[in-house]
């Protein structure tokens, strides 16, 4: 009985041990998190970070499918991760985040260096219904891979708005160029497609809801970027360490306009 709990108390301390050193972990973490970066609610507003707070991106020399590397953009406290099925032609992407807005953003990249002109599309779907409603998956043309670059992108949020946006100059908030309400896609439901087309100098947004041809809408922004930039796919779980994931399908990618579809 005594052997027996001296064996239960050498347990015990072992247990505590490893709970104590995770302990730094989970507070350093927590740490990571400033109030800014809390997700709204009814009891708090998020607002822009300060204009100073940048996160260096983590990149990696890691081919996925057509794509030839993959970033963390802004470094979320919690890593991402991504997958491709060749068979279904499926990428799934799995990222934390704050959110894909105001003068930096936080995100898991799929991306290709291109010049000149560009048409990318994709099938999205979310499989957790159960998401935070402005998680985003997003088709992006950017820049650089700094947190803050300049970029035009097409979003997809959880509950289902779609918009052209852009951010015209580095350490700026994004400007939203065309919006349209669209219906959240549930889990295993039919997917939404969306597109942008890079034309010169200008940025189209074309969508498609409900299966039917896909199609323009609005009016393209303008925003120049110089050759080589990054293009590809995204997602922001909008919330600052938990991780979400959206899965992207179909993707078409040219290094031409007028081929979405």
């Amino acid at each position: 009985m005594i052997h027996l709990a001296m064996k239960t108390t050498r347990l015990v301390s072992s247990l505590s041990l490893m709970i104590c050193a995770a302990c730094p972990a989970l507070r350093a973490q927590a740490s990571d998190v400033p109030d800014w970066a809390q997700p709204g609610s009814a009891t708090h507003v998020q607002v822009a970070p300060p204009v100073d707070f940048h996160r260096p991106s983590r990149n990696f020399a890691a081919p996925i499918g057509i794509f030839e590397g993959q970033s963390d953009i802004g470094s979320a406290v919690v890593p991402g991760s991504a997958s491709y099925d060749a068979g279904t032609k499926r990428y799934t992407i799995n990222s934390a985040g704050y959110n894909i807005w105001y003068t930096r953003d936080e995100f898991r990249y799929l991306w290709n260096k291109m010049s000149g002109d560009v048409s990318l599309a994709a099938d999205i779907t979310f499989p957790n219904p159960a998401g935070y409603g402005d998680r985003k998956a997003v088709l992006i043309i950017r820049q650089d891979l700094e947190d803050d670059s300049r970029e035009a992108m097409v979003a997809l949020h959880g509950a289902g708005l779609i918009h052209l946006a852009q951010r015209p100059e580095k350490n700026v908030e994004i400007k939203e160029a065309e919006r349209l309400p669209g219906s959240p896609s549930p889990a295993g439901g039919a997917a939404t497609r969306i597109g942008i087309e890079k034309r010169g100098d200008s940025f189209a947004l074309f969508v498609s809801l409900k299966g039917e041809p896909m199609h323009q809408v609005g009016v393209p922004l303008t925003l120049h970027l110089d050759g080589p930039f990054y293009v590809g796919l995204a997602f922001c779980s909008h919330l600052p360490a938990t991780s979400d994931t959206a899965v992207l399908a179909n993707v078409v990618l040219e290094n031409a306009a007028g081929k979405v579809h």
